[in-house]
């Protein structure tokens, strides 16, 4: 077991995907975890997972981290600074400025809060979604203002660099303006497009591939959290949205006005050279916006992929695992592609750049067929 940092016990308040996730990778250390929820089965449900162990009235936790929803957060943050008045105080919520506006608002003791905000995450909440392994690699934003003590400070770096993560440091303004574009208005924009698939034909529906997965993932999120959310955060993210419009309203006047055929009566066409242009900068100016983000589709850039033909077939995949384990490779990650009424899927697995030659001449001598 790897020795943690931080010395005292941690209460973690709510846990969801986030707070119990915190709670497993802090246990994985040996730290004595005090978990809390509005709801008993919830804690109960944690508990049993090894998240950790219900509160007591005697409990002095040295850190306690709030994970509750972001409208709740300010008011559960100056309740526990109050109860636990040798503690420092932080949360995980996704907006930082309107929180630490209303703790000062309410008198709470800012020498011991700080905000902070793990970018990590799955589609689905609840306990049992947790992970120990969540935060490893990910950014951590630590907010910092000018009245947080050394101490405070401090014992958050502990509990971030415990987890894994990659502290981070902002003030609340930045870290509200950046995941405003990282985050808030790509679930906006996901969601949206996953809207327009739910009066679709089947039969488009169904011709559905890997790209449009990818676009409308996110959009399985919870509408009742991302509402809270995005309300906390309108501001900055309407700002990004309003980008992403005008940009929308260059490339439909400029499909609209195509020399390849006007779908509305009142656009005149184009020169070719003019549309395309207007395409290409759009286009080329994606391509260099992806190129700056940490890891191809998410994943980390140390990692290289292949991509295996895979029948559809009881137990082919995991014959597939198996046989990689067989030949000593370790699998870093894995995406799957399948078409409803597809015979075959395709395993994009990810390796160790210098596993990849190896990998692949050895799946392909047990028969596997190798696309790409």
């Amino acid at each position: 077991m790897v020795e943690s940092r931080l010395t005292g016990p941690v209460r973690v308040v709510g846990v969801g995907l986030l707070g119990t996730s915190i709670a497993l990778g802090l246990r994985a250390r040996g730290v004595d975890v005090i978990l809390s929820d509005a709801s008993p089965t919830n804690v109960s449900i944690a508990v049993d997972y090894g998240a950790g162990r219900g509160a007591t009235d005697g409990d002095e936790p040295q850190l306690v981290v709030v994970c509750v929803p972001p409208d709740v957060t300010a008011s559960v943050i100056v309740r526990e600074l109050s109860a636990y008045p040798r503690a420092v105080v932080t949360d995980v919520a996704s907006v930082k400025k309107p929180i630490l506006d209303a703790v000062i608002a309410a008198g709470g003791d800012v020498t011991r809060y700080v905000g902070s905000h793990p970018l990590a995450g799955r589609e689905k909440g609840g306990p049992m979604s947790g992970r120990a392994d969540l935060f490893l690699g990910r950014p951590w934003v630590v907010a910092g203002h000018a009245g947080i003590s050394y101490q405070t400070a401090a014992a958050v770096d502990d509990l971030i660099l415990d987890l894994g993560a990659t502290l981070v440091e902002m003030t609340a303004e930045e870290h509200d303006s950046s995941v405003a574009l990282v985050s808030h208005a790509p679930q906006v924009i996901s969601t949206l497009m996953a809207r327009r698939l739910a009066g679709a034909p089947d039969a488009a529906v169904n011709l559905a591939g890997q790209g449009l997965r990818d676009v409308t993932r996110i959009a399985a999120s919870d509408p009742a959290l991302w509402v809270q959310i995005l309300g906390a955060n309108a501001t900055p993210t309407a700002e990004v949205l309003r980008g992403v419009r005008d940009d929308l309203d260059e490339v439909i006047q400029a499909l609209d006005a195509s020399s390849f055929g006007s779908t509305s009566p009142s656009a005149e066409a184009l020169p070719s050279s003019t549309w395309r242009r207007t395409m290409v900068e759009m286009l080329a100016g994606g391509n260099t916006g992806v190129a700056r983000i940490p890891g191809k589709h998410g994943q980390d850039r140390r990692y290289a992929s292949i991509v295996v033909m895979v029948d559809d077939t009881p137990g082919e995949l995991a014959r597939l695992l198996t046989e990689m384990g067989e030949i000593g490779v370790n699998l870093e990650d894995l995406r799957l592609e399948h078409s409803p009424g597809a015979q075959i899927g395709l395993a994009e697995i990810a390796v160790l750049p210098e596993a990849v030659e190896r990998l692949t001449a050895a799946l392909a001598d047990r028969g596997w067929r190798i696309a790409g």
